[in-house]
């Protein structure tokens, strides 16, 4: 009895040491520990090698040691949540229709495309998604699709994995962040400001861990006083900071910092550059 005992702290032993080494704990400390230090989300996954919003591109990711993926989420005919940007599959499968008029099995039928050609990537469910990034990195839940019960379909998974302390859920519209947090109050929730009025509104609601921004309202003594109450401030370097930075290394990120220097979560298509960059400054772990 005794040796089955000890066997049985051993064991309970070992699992909490797993579960307090996951790598993306060291990830989260960053996020809610280390404001002065700059979060890198790969936009649509790390797809400068494979199809944007693949398993693949998120697994790449992982292995470049970025601190978010984000992904899109939608939903087929059959009521199956997928990731996909676009609504309907042309660009990513060369296919035509939109997603809500397939059925999983169907779409299943056709491969991602990468620079015009197909993969071996298909179609990832959401549910897929989660199962490959549990306990590795963060994730940025674009949800796309357009109904509630799509959206607690969602919360739903996020909660059957145990997950909530590593997705963060992205809405366009803040008030919805009332009825999330009322399917899960653990949810962290990134609501979308669309102007100073919704800065208001949304500090208002409670806090958040994160608010997406854009720079046509940008601040830094409202940014700085948002960072400071623990809250960080999610800026894109997509179009703009991106072509420079394509143009000429170091010039695009150098720009972004310099226009949003309170800003410390930057969405990317150049995730593993942007994490070379902050690095080299002494902006990132």
């Amino acid at each position: 009895m005794k040796h089955l005992v000890l066997s049985l702290l051993y064991t309970i032993s070992i699992t909490a040491t797993a579960q307090q080494t996951r790598p993306v704990d060291a990830i989260l400390d960053e996020f809610y520990h280390h404001p002065e230090h700059v979060m890198v989300a790969a936009h649509r996954a790390a797809h400068t090698k494979y199809p944007e919003n693949s398993l693949a591109a998120v697994q790449e990711a992982i292995d470049q040691g970025i601190d978010i993926a984000e992904i899109d989420v939608q939903e087929t005919k059959d009521h199956i949540l997928i990731i996909m940007h676009d609504d309907n599959i042309t660009r990513a499968t060369g296919k035509t229709g939109k997603i809500i008029d397939y059925t999983y099995a169907e779409l299943l039928q056709f491969p991602l495309l990468y620079n015009g050609l197909p993969t071996k990537e298909k179609i990832p469910t959401f549910e897929e998604l989660l199962q490959l990034t549990k306990g590795k990195i963060m994730v940025d839940v674009d949800f796309k699709a357009d109904s509630k019960d799509a959206a607690k379909q969602a919360v739903s998974l996020i909660a059957t994995h145990k997950m909530e302390d590593q997705v963060l859920f992205f809405i366009y519209e803040h008030p919805f962040a009332t009825q999330l947090l009322e399917w899960n109050p653990k949810l962290p929730i990134m609501p979308r400001a669309h102007n100073i009025t919704e800065i208001g509104e949304i500090l208002k609601m409670g806090k958040f861990p994160v608010i997406h921004i854009d720079d046509t309202f940008y601040a830094d003594s409202l940014m700085q006083r948002i960072t400071h109450s623990g809250t960080r401030i999610w800026i894109n370097a997509l179009g703009k900071y991106d072509k420079l930075e394509e143009q000429q290394a170091d010039s695009g990120f150098d720009q972004r910092i310099r226009d949003a220097k309170y800003a410390n979560a930057i969405q990317t298509n150049f995730p593993e550059k942007l994490l070379a960059y902050l690095r080299k400054k002494g902006l990132h772990k």
